[in-house]
């Protein structure tokens, strides 16, 4: 195992974007796209596992944030989105994963762009509950995602899942084998689902949670 399993997308950026959008199509793209509405004025947000930048780019374009932290374990891919938004701006740009989240951080939006569908299940668990944590009362989480639709996925989709497994699993010590079980999960932690979209003939999903008040 390496060091820092959730670092392994160095060997990846320079061809991420063209390759997601090669199999794809826009669809991942228009999956979080439609998470930009529910964006208030004025928010402090959290983007975690964004990549390379171009869903900063559009909620900067799109929205009026107050503060936002775009947290990002692939150094190169953090290094590419710093070179695509001029400074200065309200973005603090931040190597590392959850555990570099500052102990007294509180954000109004969580956006977690292609991210969950890394980890194993006890990773992802610790993960969420850190994420919660930072969320305030009354927040969204914003889920952009491959989701594994509740009845028997198609055959298409399950060979589709197993492929990008195998090769982010060689390439990028991608940790996980396969989908997780998403709605386990927001369940444990008590979200209230407000809205959802799929794309890709569902196997991409959007899906909006609210914690709490």
């Amino acid at each position: 195992m390496p060091l820092n399993p959730d670092s392994g997308f160095d060997r990846v950026a320079s061809f991420y974007d063209p390759l997601a959008k090669l199999v794809f199509g826009s669809s991942l793209q228009n999956a979080q796209r439609c998470l930009l509405p529910f964006i208030p004025s004025g928010a402090t947000i959290l983007i975690i596992g964004g990549g390379s930048g171009w869903l900063l780019q559009q909620v900067l374009e799109h929205t009026s944030p107050e503060r936002i932290v775009y947290l990002e374990a692939s150094e190169k891919m953090l290094q590419l989105a710093q070179q695509q938004i001029p400074a200065p701006t309200i973005v603090e740009f931040r190597h590392g994963t959850d555990s570099d989240l500052h102990p007294h951080e509180r954000f109004d939006i969580i956006i977690t762009p292609f991210l969950l569908d890394l980890f194993p299940d006890e990773r992802l668990s610790r993960l969420m509950q850190r994420l919660y944590s930072v969320l305030n009362p009354g927040g969204l989480w914003l889920f952009a995602d491959f989701w594994p639709v509740q009845q028997k996925p198609l055959l298409w989709q399950k060979l589709l899942a197993k492929s990008m497994y195998l090769f982010f699993g060689l390439l990028s010590d991608v940790q996980g084998r396969k989908l997780p079980d998403y709605s386990r999960h927001f369940d444990e932690l008590k979200l209230n689902e407000q809205q959802c979209a799929g794309f890709y003939n569902g196997f991409v999903q959007s899906r909006v949670y609210r914690k709490c008040i």
